[in-house]
């Protein structure tokens, strides 16, 4: 019988990995993350339907790995995002903000 490879697998992979990297953004990653796992445990509910027709299993399951690890890694900076603003308030931040940038402009000139 002849494999073939599951569904988006290349795209589920870059997803998850993206999650990752721009998990710093404020949290933005988690929606690729989600996406990644979602299309992950579909491709997984295909593969357990006919296991011996796929031969790609191993990368779904990393990216699901990663994909869940690009969640956390996005919770984390949300909460720790929400927090900040409690505790210091969104004036203090956006001025703190706005003096650090303008300190690198100044140096940049």
């Amino acid at each position: 019988m002849e494999t073939k490879k599951l569904p988006n697998s290349l795209i589920i992979y870059l997803l998850a990995i993206l999650s990752c990297f721009i998990c710093c953004f404020g949290g933005i990653g988690i929606i690729p993350a989600i996406i990644s796992y979602y299309l992950a445990s579909k491709s997984e509910g295909i593969y357990k339907m006919n296991p011996e027709s796929f031969s790609n299993f191993s990368t779904i399951k990393k990216s699901k790995i990663i994909a869940v690890i690009g969640v956390i890694l996005n919770v984390i900076i949300i909460g720790v995002t929400i927090w900040t603003l409690s505790t210091i308030g969104w004036d203090a931040w956006s001025e703190e903000f706005v003096r650090k940038w303008n300190e690198g402009l100044e140096r940049g000139m």
